[in-house]
């Protein structure tokens, strides 16, 4: 009897995840959409631009999803970025030409838009709620399969992940919701049928380790892109690396680390070179912030930045110094 009884509660359990991946497939695959690629030729017939996925590097298809009704939708950069033209495909069969909103190589993000009405939306989440080891839903078109549906769990929260553009996006969502070329670009979803993610890349050769960009990010990015077509960030004309500091020179001034980020290059007539920044310097704060890495430069290098004077303190040979340096705002 008792044997039967946990059977049944096991059958009982089973179903009701069978049941909840249904429900979700159900609900979101009518807004995820398969995106066409023709990039044209470059020469040799090759995109321009780098893949995570080495399949879509020669234009091919890739995934995206409605989320607003009239029709614009959310993708990766990677899959949109220097497209000669766009062609999505619905799930119910409908086609239609897209045209490009805005793109944002620096978090590879993009929006794109088709020209219809009362279309069907995901409903996007909040990934700040999202946590290790709840059910993950990937919906997307891998290798042009229509509206395949994936499952598995959130791995990890807060990874880091290079874009193509050698920007780090913080806040990425881990899954072993099974990733292949032409996922890229469609929805990672929770058991309600939310968005919390943007499926972006996997990591090769490796199993089950796949990636999604939060959809909060995404949210934030669209945003600007339905705005302005682009997401505004500042710079100050510097090329670095990482660098250790001498432990001596970190004790002399007391320094919170004993690493920096070495100036290895300026660009004429920019904020750097006009703050009097020279190649040799080890940037170790910007706007009262300690910096330790190029990453963590770049992170504070927002919009907020633009045109704001702040200080910058270096190592110059041994000396501790504080110049003082107004980012502008990046070329897209």
């Amino acid at each position: 009897m008792n044997e039967t009884l946990e059977r049944t509660t096991d059958v009982d359990l089973l179903d009701a995840y069978s049941n909840a991946v249904i429900g979700v497939a159900e609900q979101v695959s009518p807004a995820v959409v398969n995106i066409e690629v023709n990039r044209g030729a470059n020469g040799n017939g090759q995109s321009a631009r780098r893949s995570r996925f080495p399949s879509e590097r020669r234009g091919g298809t890739g995934s995206g999803f409605i989320f607003t009704p009239d029709g614009f939708i959310l993708t990766n950069s990677h899959v949109v970025h220097g497209a000669a033209s766009l062609d999505v495909t619905l799930s119910d069969g409908r086609e239609f030409k897209a045209q490009p909103v805005g793109d944002d190589p620096a978090t590879d993000l993009a929006v794109i838009r088709i020209d219809g009405g009362s279309l069907i939306a995901a409903a996007l989440g909040d990934s700040s709620k999202v946590r290790v080891g709840q059910v993950a839903i990937a919906i997307g078109n891998p290798y042009g399969f229509q509206t395949t549906v994936t499952a598995g769990v959130v791995s990890a929260l807060g990874r880091s992940l290079r874009t193509d553009s050698g920007r780090l996006v913080d806040n990425v969502i881990q899954t072993d919701a099974a990733l292949n070329p032409g996922n890229s670009g469609g929805p990672l979803v929770n058991s309600r049928g939310e968005v919390i993610g943007v499926n972006t890349a996997v990591i090769l050769p490796a199993q089950g380790i796949c990636f999604a960009l939060a959809i909060n990010t995404a949210k934030f990015v669209a945003s600007h892109l339905l705005k302005s077509g682009r997401v505004k960030r500042s710079y100050i004309g510097v090329g670095g690396q990482d660098a250790p500091i001498l432990r001596r020179i970190a004790r002399v001034h007391d320094l919170p680390a004993e690493r920096g980020v070495l100036v290895v290059s300026i660009e004429p007539q920019s904020p750097a070179q006009r703050a009097g920044l020279i190649e040799g310097d080890v940037i170790i704060g910007f706007a009262d912030q300690p910096i330790e890495t190029v990453d963590a430069l770049q992170r504070l290098l927002s919009d907020q930045q633009v045109g704001v004077r702040s200080p910058i303190s270096i190592i110059r040979r041994n000396d501790k110094l504080t110049l003082h340096v107004t980012p502008q705002e990046a070329k897209p």
